[in-house]
């Protein structure tokens, strides 16, 4: 899946995702596209700690000895170029040429970083060529299997391309070079499902941020897999038990504002809830009462204290069962 791109190019490219594949494919493809317009030379820069920003500017002012168009590509994996990278794009941006593609590459943006004056400036110039690639979630990733595998005349069953999913979840990379894999292993068609179980490695890599979303949908299964994901990663279980403690002081607020007569859409603005809980919440929090939520933040204090050590129960165990119960809770009550 990659951007498409018009020509004749613009001078500037901006791109947010915090997916690599797919970030670095729609580059990929936008710079196949300049090199058939003539921008034959390229200059990489990543920005780093101690970045030397006068460089990015002396070469966007300087033309090549042979009149040759280039592309500079600026990397910013941080999303956060400081003061000096801030006051360096917007001069940047305020030179660009012709002759010079620039192509900007962040990670996928907050709110805040994207009502910075910086990246305003970068808004501004580039127009429309500003791509915000999404993530593939979870229920759209099977779809997104047999397409790749399509590509490379092959397939699988539906049930096999969802198994698949649960060992790519979050690790979009991994999974396209297991799915290149199976290319250059297996013959066009259908590949059986037992050779693809055999093939394919178990490659997920886990979001304690996504942990939220398993169990506000009522995922019990989903729920199970990624906390002993985490814990099979060598996850730290202090930010989990943080971000599960988080989640349940938020439905326990919502839940007893709501119950003061108190307007949920309104209530989620306030405490910045977007994106996926945004859609999940609403459906969530009816079936969740104050009496088991207050339960569940006693149950996330016992949490904490184990996670710190000053218990000696397992808080992975005790983490698994607490989002559990939630889960299940949310579930049944469908």
């Amino acid at each position: 899946m990659s951007t498409s791109f018009t020509t004749p190019l613009a001078p500037l490219y901006v791109f947010c995702s915090d997916e690599v594949l797919l970030l670095q494919e729609s580059i990929d493809t936008l710079r196949q596209i300049a090199r058939t317009e003539g921008f034959s030379e390229r200059e990489v820069y990543t920005v780093e700690p101690h970045f030397k920003w006068h460089e990015v500017i002396a070469s966007q002012q300087s033309l090549s000895l042979f009149g040759d168009k280039k592309i500079i590509e600026l990397r910013i994996p941080s999303g956060k170029p400081g003061k000096d990278g801030g006051d360096a794009l917007k001069d940047i941006v305020r030179n660009l040429s012709e002759d010079v593609l620039l192509i900007i590459s962040l990670p996928r943006l907050d709110k805040t970083s994207k009502s910075s004056v910086w990246f305003k400036a970068l808004a501004d110039a580039a127009k429309r060529h500003v791509y915000e690639i999404a993530s593939i979630e979870l229920n759209k990733l099977p779809a997104w299997i047999q397409a790749r595998l399509k590509c490379n005349q092959q397939s699988v069953s539906a049930d096999t391309a969802q198994w698949m999913a649960t060992q790519f979840e979050g690790n979009l990379l991994a999974a396209h070079q297991e799915i290149q894999k199976l290319a250059l292993l297996h013959p066009a068609g259908e590949i059986p499902d037992a050779v693809v179980h055999e093939a394919v490695l178990n490659v997920a890599r886990y979001d304690m941020f996504k942990l939220s979303e398993a169990v506000l949908a009522g995922d019990v299964a989903r729920t199970c897999r990624m906390i002993e994901g985490l814990k099979a990663e060598g996850e730290s279980i202090v930010p989990i038990v943080w971000s599960l403690t988080n989640e349940v002081r938020t439905l326990l607020s919502l839940k007893q504002e709501t119950e003061k007569g108190g307007h949920l859409p309104t209530l989620m603005k306030q405490n910045r809830i977007w994106g996926a809980r945004e859609q999940l919440i609403p459906r969530a929090l009816p079936r969740l009462s104050s009496k088991f939520l207050n339960r569940c933040l006693i149950r996330t204090a016992e949490l904490d204290r184990m996670s710190k050590g000053m218990d000696k129960a397992d808080p992975w165990d005790a983490t698994l069962r607490l989002a559990n119960q939630m889960a299940v809770q949310i579930a049944k009550s469908r």
